[in-house]
């Protein structure tokens, strides 16, 4: 009989508090690593993985770092735009476009780490409210909050 134990690294683990409770949760099961698959349980997600070119792979299918750049890309747009409307300002969907480049590359210990920028171009405002939004949404965004303290995040932001 195999046991299995949950070991969970947190700051509410550390702290001795509970988790809160989910407003949602998914499940994406990966088989195969990089050059295998990911599945969602809904089935909404069917993807294959590949090493990108520049890794020595194929390249002929998408990679952790294009999910994750999307994920964050529209996490922090997400974000933006409910920051916007607490401070009265409604943008339509074109209005604010998002760019998110991750990288990845190795520490002085040979360990590999990623490294994220973002491009926030805002439309309708001037340079100085665009910076002040862009840091109210970098403040509740999950993946800023989740990458916080362990990736250096990089965020330029223009008005056009």
């Amino acid at each position: 009989m195999t046991t299995a134990k949950w070991c969970q690294s947190s700051d509410a683990a550390t702290k001795g508090e509970t988790m809160p409770d989910f407003v949602y949760s998914t499940r994406v099961t990966a088989t195969g690593g990089r050059h295998g698959s990911i599945h969602s349980e809904d089935g909404l997600l069917d993807l294959k993985l590949a090493l990108p070119r520049s890794l020595g792979g194929k390249g002929d299918a998408t990679n952790p770092e294009q999910l994750f750049a999307g994920g964050y890309a529209a996490c922090f747009e997400n974000a933006l735009f409910h920051v916007g409307r607490e401070a009265r300002r409604h943008f339509a969907d074109d209005d604010i476009a998002v760019v998110a480049q991750i990288g990845l590359s190795r520490n002085a210990s040979g360990a590999f780490v990623l490294s994220a920028a973002l491009s926030v171009t805002m439309a309708g405002v001037d340079q100085k409210t665009a910076e002040q939004l862009v840091e109210g949404a970098h403040a509740i965004c999950p993946y800023s909050n989740a990458i916080k303290g362990n990736v250096d995040v990089q965020i330029i932001v223009s008005v056009r």
